[in-house]
């Protein structure tokens, strides 16, 4: 049977492009080497899925994306946030907007929203196939710049007269997402930007670090430092994991951290007072060391810090536990107030792709045409999702992108 369109990925990007070719009139096939489609998008935002961000300003969404974001200008215009919510309201799924103007399923449940995927995909007549593998794509041999074919691993080969990848990066492989799809882009003569993983934990040097794993932090100032030069700070939350840090200030930073450990010694300092400068918090320190005279040390911080946090300040501040507060001296409690707001720890590396959210890096954006979608160098190639050098914070934005890039090249394709 000779397709209009084949679309390898049935992720996120790969559905909504299936989908929105097929409404068009497209005689579309989806191939998905997983025994179900969208595996990662159930795991997205803690199983909740975080669908997109309803940033107001297209400016400040596309400044998101740093400087590849200008390519989605296009895109966005076509597909914004908006049309995303009413896309899936049609589809039977109500959301409900967060902090950070994150939008949710208002069933907090990433299933909802993949069923209204697989909804649309069955109301445009989109034929899907699960535990399919393509093992190569094959290009004619007169004209290098259009794909013939594609060969299965079971060596049926398909034909159709557009292909589209959305095989997403390298992220998660255990969903899939091993990388295949830069190697075929690759042999085809596409420049693929190294990936790296992005929003992604880190792994830290102190080897204490596992007594803290489980504790939240709200409301703190983290820094990333690199020979002494201040190198990003992020205001919000974190959380300690087994061997470093996680949560969305690290996993925002998670990218930088690894482009700055390629070059040396990378350190973080968290500010877990940041409302209260090291002066004004001295002087609270010396207030309740002047009110709490008659207690012993280690029972004398529950005000400044979570429980679980007290053994480690205390032993790194090298202060007795047992010491009464109003003899200890100047020098000690300086250490304390530097533990304080600027603790100090020092990256070993990140977590890697098995633990990032996404990819950073991609198939060059020089050559895909914005407005379709469609590779510059094969004719009949298209490309959306996370196999494009496309990248943004937590918060919905990367999910937009598969949206956004998908239902483009949907529309370019017909």
């Amino acid at each position: 049977m000779l397709y209009d369109l084949i679309v390898i990925g049935g992720g996120p990007a790969g559905m909504m492009a299936a989908g929105r070719a097929a409404e068009n009139g497209a005689r579309v096939l989806l191939l998905e080497k997983n025994d179900q489609l969208g595996v990662k998008l159930l795991i997205t935002g803690k199983g909740r899925c975080n669908i997109t961000n309803t940033e107001p300003e297209l400016k400040k969404f596309i400044g998101q994306y740093g400087q590849n974001g200008k390519f989605l200008f296009t895109a966005l215009n076509k597909f914004s946030p908006q049309d995303t919510l009413l896309f899936f309201d049609n589809l039977g799924v109500a959301t409900k907007v967060e902090r950070g103007q994150r939008v949710f399923p208002a069933s907090d449940r990433a299933d909802a929203v993949l069923s209204a995927l697989i909804k649309y995909l069955k109301k445009n007549q989109v034929e899907t196939r699960l535990n399919v593998e393509v093992e190569k794509i094959v290009t004619r041999l007169r004209d290098k710049n259009s794909i013939e074919k594609i060969i299965l691993t079971n060596g049926q080969e398909l034909i159709a007269k557009n292909y589209l990848i959305a095989t997403g990066g390298k992220s998660y492989p255990g969903t899939g997402s091993t990388g295949t799809g830069f190697e075929w882009l690759k042999k085809m003569g596409h420049h693929i930007i190294q990936p790296q993983p992005a929003l992604v934990p880190i792994v830290v040097q102190e080897p204490w670090i596992h007594e803290l794993e489980g504790l939240s932090l709200k409301n703190v100032a983290i820094s990333l430092y690199q020979n002494n030069k201040k190198m990003d700070s992020r205001f919000g939350e974190a959380i300690f994991t087994h061997n470093g840090l996680s949560g969305p200030i690290i996993l925002d930073m998670g990218k930088k951290i690894g482009e700055l450990l390629t070059k040396g010694v990378v350190s973080l300092k968290i500010d877990f007072k940041p409302a209260l400068d090291e002066k004004t918090l001295d002087q609270r320190i010396q207030e309740d060391f002047l009110n709490f005279k008659d207690k012993m040390f280690k029972n004398s911080l529950a005000w400044l810090l979570p429980q679980k946090m007290v053994p480690v300040i205390i032993k790194l501040s090298g202060i007795e536990t047992n010491k009464k507060v109003n003899i200890i001296n100047k020098i000690e409690r300086q250490k304390l107030l530097g533990l304080l707001k600027n603790f100090t720890l020092q990256v070993k590396k990140t977590a890697g792709f098995g633990a990032a959210i996404i990819t950073a890096g991609g198939v060059d954006l020089k050559e895909i045409d914005p407005q379709t979608m469609r590779s510059k160098i094969i004719d009949n190639l298209y490309l959306s999702g996370e196999i494009l050098d496309l990248d943004g914070p937590t918060g919905g934005f990367n999910l937009q992108v598969c949206w956004s890039t998908g239902y483009v090249a949907g529309n370019g394709i017909v």
